[in-house]
């Protein structure tokens, strides 16, 4: 929800912008929105959250770039043809930003500092950057509002393309394909992470996970109510291993440090219609279960297996102010969605796969890109075709050849 706003002052000459409506689908919508709110850092202006890809490589999530790329190319193709300037433009910024309660720009051009004269045009609705696109945002009341903001430039040096591959080639090639779990996220300095608002504030990761009811426990295998040493900085220990807490359930798994659960638990809700759909029911027989069990195969015979165990255990001081947290960004209604720990496990099971499949991908993708120092979506049948080479090359079968992908 937004106020509203004065009019604007007057704009120069006509109004060159173009409104594209349905132009991303739902399920493209929920990937990005995964992507962010387990991803996301404090923005560039109060009452703002941010992900920019620079900060998906360096947090280690460069796989998460992928789904943003195939995006990317088809809002260039929409802004060259619009504006008629096919091969003229560069992507100068990708990034998904939330605009929190309180967040608001006054009007203005995207052009209107000296160090951003380079901007052409802007997207989601296209537009021309100069001021004959004089606008504003108009300040948010209630609830979190994300777009997918793009700036384009005609200026090549302003590309964020080859900074982009230098910072993914420095994170990304040093692991190898089949190293375990090389796509565990890293998270920012701490101050990133931190939310201020009017004199308060709170951790983003904490308070997200807040929102759907969640908490973060300590790793310690111990389940008592012992306190945590006083030297022990909260903030910091985000950046340990722990776990995760639901009322006086506490998940069984040790998660690497927060932003790690915290990607969880939002995959989780992304697909918790799917895992509903998918689930069996089980049959435990007469008895009660202390617990949920989720079903490994041994032999022929499943094996229940406890995911959780009933503790009031330590939970880890949070650095949230956990009514503000809700008053900027809500909280989960579970009417919506009722919170299954068995789907919650297959869910920690899908993310690795999801994860470690978009990291196959950058993997396959980086050559081609930094060959070419420009993201493209890479044809899959180039990818086969680059393989049968590259087998021939190992088997002798084949003395020299060399290859370029071309960008389209």
């Amino acid at each position: 929800m937004a106020s509203t706003t004065a009019s604007p002052p007057p704009a120069a000459g006509d109004h060159p912008r173009v409104l594209l409506r349905g132009f991303l689908s739902r399920e493209t919508c929920k990937e990005l929105e995964f992507v962010h709110r387990s991803c996301g850092a404090a923005g560039y202006r109060p009452s703002v959250v941010s992900t920019s890809l620079p900060h998906l490589a360096a947090t280690g999530c460069g796989h998460l770039l992928l789904p943003f790329v195939p995006v990317r190319e088809r809002l260039r193709d929409a802004v060259e043809s619009f504006f008629d300037c096919l091969f003229d433009v560069f992507i100068e910024f990708t990034g998904l930003i939330s605009w929190c309660k309180g967040a608001s720009i006054g009007w203005h051009s995207d052009d209107n500092k000296p160090y951003l004269r380079q901007r052409a045009f802007t997207d989601v609705v296209i537009y021309t950057a100069d001021n004959r696109n004089v606008h504003c945002v108009t300040e948010v009341t209630e609830g979190e509002r994300l777009t997918l903001t793009l700036w384009f430039t005609r200026d090549r040096a302003y590309d964020e393309d080859p900074k982009l591959l230098t910072f993914l080639s420095q994170t990304s090639l040093n692991c190898e394909p089949t190293e375990q779990k090389s796509y565990i996220p890293l998270p920012a300095s701490d101050n990133m992470y931190w939310f201020s608002y009017d004199q308060s504030g709170f951790d983003i990761r904490c308070a997200r996970v807040h929102a759907l009811g969640l908490s973060f426990h300590s790793s310690s295998g111990e389940y008592n109510t012992s306190v945590l040493p006083a030297e022990d900085d909260p903030i910091e220990l985000l950046g340990k291993q722990l776990r995760l807490r639901r009322g006086d359930d506490v998940f069984d798994e040790i998660f690497s440090n927060s932003l790690h659960a915290l990607q969880v638990v939002q995959f989780y809700y992304w697909k918790a219609p799917e895992l509903a759909a998918r689930r069996e029911p089980s049959v435990f027989g007469s008895g009660t279960v202390p617990y949920p069990i989720i079903h490994h195969s041994r032999g022929t015979e499943p094996v229940p297996y406890p995911i959780i165990h009933h503790s009031r255990g330590t939970e880890l001081p949070s650095p949230c102010n956990h009514g503000l947290a809700q008053t900027i960004f809500g909280s989960f209604n579970s009417a919506e969605i009722a919170f299954e720990w068995n789907d919650f496990v297959l869910a920690v099971a899908m993310w690795e796969n999801y994860s470690e499949e978009l990291k196959k991908q950058l993997l396959a993708f980086l050559p081609y890109w930094l060959s070419n120092e420009t993201i493209f979506v890479v044809d899959s049948s180039e990818l086969q075709v680059c393989k049968k080479l590259e087998t021939k090359l190992r088997s002798g079968k084949v003395e020299c050849m060399a290859f370029q992908v071309a960008p389209p």
